[in-house]
């Protein structure tokens, strides 16, 4: 098991969006604890879901209404249902089949709670247990630095879009590229976007570098971006 969370692991590493968490790694978070079911909810993006999904939620993430979430936010910590309430009680507070077992941890970012993983079984399905917790814990770790790297690279972005770069070190194509990278994209997604060649992005990239006197994308934006080129 050890093997395949550190998989997991590398693949939120690996993640550029929001999007690409739940398209790629909810399957494999729901894989790992064997759940019927399996999502992350942002709660900055819940406004632009269905509104019937709304309803559902604006209930199940109530700290007033679940105890679940309200241990959640007190306590910033994984949870499962029967660590706060018995099986009578959850299924008057959750009556769906597939609720019958839940687990939840938080995705956490400047102290504050943006976030949820979720995992929900049948009846018939082994019920989670400490151990499920204790890996539930350290994948919402993972979740939570992620999240913290992508604010980081969003806040760096902002900041490019007030401190434009001197055109007189770059061409109009070279500045295209470096507020992609400040965005986080990849080479291949740079040329996709700009519809150029993979090579072509690398070889721009390169004299960038020598125009910038640097020697790494993250140190090309710093440097954009703390001299205000």
């Amino acid at each position: 098991m050890t093997s395949s969370l550190n998989l997991l692991f590398e693949a939120i590493n690996q993640a550029h969006s929001e999007h690409d968490l739940r398209s790629r790694i909810v399957p494999k978070i729901g894989e790992y604890f064997a759940a019927k079911r399996c999502a992350i909810f942002f709660f900055d993006q819940l406004p632009y879901i269905d509104r019937n999904l709304q309803k559902i939620l604006k209930n199940a993430l109530s700290i007033e209404y679940n105890p679940v979430a309200r241990y959640l936010a007190e306590r910033h910590a994984p949870v499962h249902e029967a660590l706060v309430t018995t099986p009578k009680a959850w299924k008057l507070i959750c009556p769906r089949a597939d609720h019958y077992h839940v687990m939840a941890g938080p995705i956490i970012n400047h102290g504050q709670i943006v976030g949820i993983v979720g995992c929900t079984s049948e009846k018939s399905m082994p019920a989670y247990d400490s151990d499920n917790l204790v890996d539930l814990s350290a994948i919402c770790l993972h979740l939570s630095a992620w999240m913290a790297t992508v604010s980081s690279q969003r806040s760096s972005a902002e900041n490019l879009q007030h401190q434009p770069f001197n055109r007189d070190h770059l061409t109009p194509r070279e500045l295209e590229i470096a507020e992609l990278v400040a965005l986080g994209r990849t080479n291949a997604e740079i040329g996709h976007q700009l519809w150029i060649s993979q090579n072509t992005v690398k070889q721009a990239l390169k004299r960038m570098f020598r125009k910038l006197e640097v020697s790494s994308r993250a140190e090309m934006v710093t440097r954009l971006l703390d001299t205000r080129l």
